[in-house]
C-alpha cells in the first residue's frame, strides 16, 4: 500500500490554516471509493474520522463533508480542534466500538 503524501494548507473540514493536510477519500476504497470524490483534511481530523467511525459507516451515510460535520460526535471533536493551533497533534484513540467492529 502506498502512503499518502502530506501537504500544508487548509483543513476542508475543521478549516483550521497552515497545517499538514493528508487526503482522504469520502466513500472508503473497499467500498469503491478509489475514484470518487477526496478531501484534504488535517492529520488530527482524519485520525479522528477514523477512530470514530468503520468504513461501513463512512460509506453509509458519513461520505460527504456536510454529513461529517453534522454529526454529534464530530461536531464536538471540531468545536474543540478548532481552537487548537495548527501544529497541535494530540493521541487520538479509537473507539470501543471502531475496536470491536473492524
Amino acid at each position: 500500500m502506498r502512503k499518502q503524501r502530506s501537504t500544508h494548507g487548509t483543513c476542508e473540514l475543521c478549516k483550521r490554516e497552515q497545517t499538514e493536510t493528508t487526503l482522504h477519500h469520502l466513500t472508503p476504497k473497499e467500498y469503491g471509493g478509489s475514484f470518487m470524490p477526496t478531501a484534504e483534511l488535517c492529520i488530527v481530523c482524519h485520525k479522528q474520522i477514523h477512530a470514530l467511525f468503520t468504513n461501513a459507516e463512512l460509506a453509509a451515510s458519513l461520505h460527504t463533508l456536510e454529513a461529517l460535520q453534522a454529526d454529534e460526535q464530530m461536531s464536538r471533536f471540531l468545536r474543540w480542534v478548532r481552537k487548537q493551533p495548527s501544529s497541535t497533534l494530540p493521541r487520538i484513540r479509537k473507539s470501543k466500538h471502531v475496536r470491536k467492529n473492524k
